[in-house]
């Protein structure tokens, strides 16, 4: 009976089939098509990388063409098995794991460190990793009172819940040369869904609020959105979003994928099912890519029936709970105005105020106040500026210091004409005002009297 061949062997052999199916190859037509071979993406065995070097091919190649299928067969560490740690280094381990399973590699490391049976930093968590695999203690196994119970569960309808998320994607051609795409996604829980999906050059907090504001104004409201624990989603920008749309924002735990299951399982259908199909170096910038994108969304995945959803598509699921759909509403003729950032500004007394190194002046001259300077993130431009409560208090505009130089000035009036001569008002002024003894006069008279000479003799003797 035959031995099963190894998993890598087949993957292996499909890499290079291209090769070894040619009889014959012209000078250079191997490196060529090893090329050409390394720009596809694949589904590794046993990894999450998609792509493969042109070296690792055509060493694959020629080991298969040396040894057959045998020299395909992925080839035994010498040392594995062993490790390098000293004995009282893998004693202190077995005991500290033994005795705490949930204890992570990076505490079981700090442990080491603090009772000095390693030195700082000198203890690396893959020798850690593998030690403990070896022994079949590198799962962390959570005691019976933490340990986390996993329900299967379904919104009841369509919009109660989505899931947001980011997936990493490969490198395309862009105008600056060769750029790493993301892929920012929001699926509905109901119906499986995706309500709204785009490859972005990013994972910041504008890219995702970008696919939100698109999901809503294809799809309407969400009740709740659960995300990552991540920076980007705990931005202040995005709760404030939410906040006005009336989404209840939801972070799942850290280092707790389970919460967006679904949304998991479909990032690795979407690798297997486009990623896997997409000649990469076909195209020709970020918005090819999401045409093929929104294609594949509209004209495949919605239209084909979902295990999860007793066979029916997530576009029929979807249509059966329209009635149920949180609509945009009012809210959608103030869409832009929802999406813009808002960063809090004091205004000078000269009327201006600064954002990102940039000056603006507002139009009605207001000074010394915080403000609330409202700015379009997309185009990067201040819109206007509102009161902390909320209140419009006009446009600004780029700061000009030529325009300002022949600006005319505004200056209070007084509701009494005034006189022609430029001294009665103060003169005036003057004259009708209580006079208040100043400290240096009041220090005066006292030292006058502690002198004992009177005030008032002093006076005529210096008249």
């Amino acid at each position: 009976m035959s031995k099963p061949l190894h998993p890598q062997i087949l993957f292996r052999l499909s890499v290079i089939g291209q090769l070894a199916s040619r009889q014959q190859l012209a000078h250079g037509e191997i490196k060529k098509i090893a090329r050409e071979l390394a720009q596809q993406t694949y589904q590794i065995p046993g990894s999450r990388r998609l792509f493969l070097s042109e070296s690792t091919i055509l060493r694959w190649y020629y080991d298969w063409k040396k040894n057959s299928i045998d020299g395909l067969n992925p080839k035994i560490r010498a040392d594995k098995g062993k490790s390098h740690l000293s004995s009282d280094i893998q004693d202190a381990l077995l005991t500290i794991k033994q005795a705490n399973p949930a204890k992570s590699i990076h505490r079981l490391i700090c442990t080491l460190e603090e009772k000095g049976i390693v030195g700082k930093n000198t203890l690396s968590r893959a020798t850690v990793h593998r030690f403990l695999k070896h022994k079949n203690l590198s799962q962390r196994i959570l005691a019976d009172k933490a340990t986390i119970e996993r329900r299967a569960f379904l919104a009841a309808h369509c919009g109660d819940i989505w899931y947001g998320d980011v997936m990493h994607g490969p490198s395309i051609q862009t105008p600056g040369g060769m750029r790493k795409v993301y892929l920012v996604s929001l699926m509905d829980d109901a119906s499986r869904l995706i309500v709204h999906s785009e490859f972005c050059l990013g994972e910041t907090a504008l890219d995702i609020e970008h696919v939100l504001k698109q999901s809503v104004l294809k799809r309407g409201l969400p009740h709740k959105l659960v995300v990552d624990n991540g920076a980007a989603y705990k931005s202040a920008t995005l709760q404030s979003i939410c906040a006005r749309l009336e989404i209840r924002l939801v972070y799942c735990r850290p280092y707790e994928p389970e919460g967006k299951g679904k949304l998991e399982r479909w990032h690795r259908t979407f690798r297997e099912q486009f990623l896997g199909e997409i000649h990469i170096e076909s195209i020709q910038n970020l918005s090819d890519l999401n045409a093929r994108l929104w294609s594949w969304l509209d004209q495949f995945y919605h239209r084909r029936p979902h295990t999860g959803l007793s066979g029916k598509t997530p576009l029929d699921r979807w249509r059966e709970d329209l009635v149920h759909v949180r609509q945009l509403g009012f809210k959608a003729g103030k869409i832009d105005d929802i999406f813009y950032h808002r960063v809090e500004r004091t205004i000078r007394k000269d009327g201006t105020l600064s954002w990102e190194g940039k000056f603006f002046e507002v139009v009605t001259y207001i000074t010394d106040k915080k403000v609330i300077l409202v700015i379009d993130p997309y185009t990067q431009k201040a819109i206007r500026i509102e009161s902390i409560s909320g209140d419009d208090l006009g446009a600004v505009v780029p700061l000009d210091k030529l325009s300002n130089l022949h600006r005319r000035r505004q200056r209070p009036h007084d509701s009494q004409p005034q006189s022609l001569n430029p001294y009665a008002s103060t003169a005036s002024k003057k004259s009708t005002e209580t006079k208040v003894e100043n400290l240096v006069e009041l220090v005066f008279k006292k030292h006058q009297k502690q002198l004992e000479i009177p005030f008032k003799n002093y006076q005529q003797t210096n008249q």
